[in-house]
């Protein structure tokens, strides 16, 4: 029961840790590569032949 109840708890802090770090609206890890991502793309598009 004991060993249960610890992964339980296990799974809980990952699954915060992991909505606080990488899923934050607008300063996660996720925000901040997809607006690398968007500048990254501008500047190729910007590029003239």
């Amino acid at each position: 029961m004991r060993n249960i109840l610890m992964t339980v708890m296990l799974l809980v802090v990952a699954v915060l840790l992991f909505n606080a770090v990488i899923a934050q609206d607008g300063t996660g890890t996720q925000a901040q590569i997809q607006m690398q991502g968007n500048a990254a793309n501008s500047r190729i598009g910007a590029l003239n032949p």
